[in-house]
C-alpha cells in the first residue's frame, strides 16, 4: 500500500527493521485578524491589549498529531517487529491486517483499528490489500494514555475526520477541533466485542489468514489438512492449542466479527449472510445470537429494518 503522509518523515534503523520516524510535531500559529473597522480605543486601552496580543500571536498551539498517513492497495502495508516512542493508531478502511505485539496477535478487519503506545514492539502484515490510515501522536501532548494496545471501533464520524487530518495541512483553521473531536470519538471496544486469537504455527496459521481474508471460505478441516499437508487431528489439536477454540468455532468468530462490521455499514442481513458463508439467514441469525447474545438487528445501520427473529429451539418433551 503506498503511503501519502501529511509529511515526510525520516527513515530510521529500530531494532534492526527500517522504519519512519514521524516528523517533528506540527504547529498552529493563529492567524493575523484583518484591521477592525470598529472606532479606535483609547490610546491607554490600546496600549494595555497590545502586549497581550503578542504575546498570544507568538505562542503557537502544539498539535499531538505528528503525522498522517493513509495507505493505498499497492504495495501493501508491512512492518517487521520494531518499536519506536511515538504513539500510533492503525485502522483499516478496507484492508485487514494483523499486527503482532509481545502479548498477543492482533485482527484488524476494516472498520477498525489499534491503538499501540509508544515504544510496545509490533509488526504489520497484510492479509487482504485495500485502504487505511496510520497516524503518529507525540506522548508528551496525547490525551489517550493507554498503557497497552488496545482494539477501537472506527465510527463513520471518525472515518470522515481522520481523512480530514490527511487532506489539510497543519495551519488549517479546522485542525484543532477536528483533532480535538477525533480524540473525544476513540473509545476503546466493550470486553463483549468478538476477539478473534491467531496462531502460531505455520500450518494452521495459513488456515486462518485464508479465513480472515475470505469469511465465506466453506473448506472444513479435512480439506485444509489436505491443502496444508498436515493430517486432520493435528489441525484439530493446534486449533484448541493457539486459539482456546474449535476450528468450528473460531471460524464463526471470525465469520461474526466480519459480520458486525457489514451490518454496520448498512448491509442486509441476507446480504451480509452470504457474504460470510451462511446460506440460510436464520442460520446465520442463530450463530449470531449464540456468539454475541443479541441479534444482527442490534447492529444494523441507521434505517435498516431489523430482521426476523428465528423460531425458538424446540424443547425435549
Amino acid at each position: 500500500m503506498h503511503m501519502v503522509a501529511e509529511e515526510y518523515p525520516e527513515t530510521a534503523k529500530v531494532d534492526g527493521a527500517a522504519v519512519h520516524s514521524p516528523p517533528q510535531a506540527a504547529t498552529f500559529v493563529t492567524p493575523p485578524t484583518a484591521p477592525s473597522a470598529a472606532p479606535l480605543a483609547p490610546a491607554s486601552t490600546a496600549a494595555s491589549a497590545a502586549p497581550s496580543a503578542a504575546r498570544s500571536a507568538a505562542t503557537p498551539v502544539r498539535s499531538p498529531v505528528l503525522s498522517v498517513g493513509r495507505d493505498g492497495d499497492d504495495p501493501p502495508l508491512w512492518m517487521t517487529a520494531h518499536s519506536h516512542p511515538e504513539h500510533m493508531l492503525l485502522w483499516s478502511a478496507s484492508a485487514t491486517l494483523t499486527i503482532g505485539t509481545p502479548g498477543r496477535d492482533w485482527l484488524v478487519p476494516p472498520g477498525y483499528g489499534l491503538w499501540v503506545p509508544g515504544w510496545t514492539e509490533h509488526s504489520v502484515s497484510t492479509l487482504r490489500f485495500g485502504e487505511g490510515s496510520v497516524l503518529a501522536f507525540a506522548p508528551e501532548r496525547c490525551p489517550i494514555t493507554w498503557a497497552r494496545p488496545t482494539g477501537v471501533s472506527i465510527t463513520p464520524l471518525l472515518r470522515e475526520l481522520i481523512a480530514h487530518l490527511c487532506r489539510t495541512g497543519p495551519q488549517d483553521t479546522t485542525r484543532a477541533p477536528a483533532e480535538a473531536l477525533a480524540f473525544a470519538l476513540l473509545a476503546p471496544l466493550p470486553d463483549h466485542d468478538i476477539q478473534v486469537a491467531m496462531p502460531t504455527d505455520p500450518r494452521v496459521r495459513t488456515i486462518a489468514e485464508r479465513l480472515v481474508a475470505d469469511p465465506s471460505d466453506p473448506r472444513e478441516l479435512a480439506a485444509w489438512a489436505d491443502h496444508v499437508h498436515a493430517g486432520v487431528r493435528t489441525l484439530s489439536r493446534l486449533f484448541v492449542a493457539e486459539t482456546g477454540l474449535s476450528f468450528a468455532r473460531w471460524r464463526t468468530q471470525v465469520r461474526i466479527r466480519a459480520a458486525i462490521h457489514l451490518l454496520s455499514d448498512g448491509a442486509t442481513v441476507e446480504s451480509t449472510a452470504r457474504a460470510v458463508g451462511y446460506r440460510k439467514p436464520s442460520a446465520f441469525i442463530a450463530a449470531f445470537r449464540r456468539a454475541t447474545g443479541q441479534t444482527p438487528g442490534t447492529y444494523l445501520g441507521p434505517g435498516d429494518p431489523p430482521p426476523p427473529s428465528p423460531p425458538p429451539p424446540l424443547s425435549p418433551r
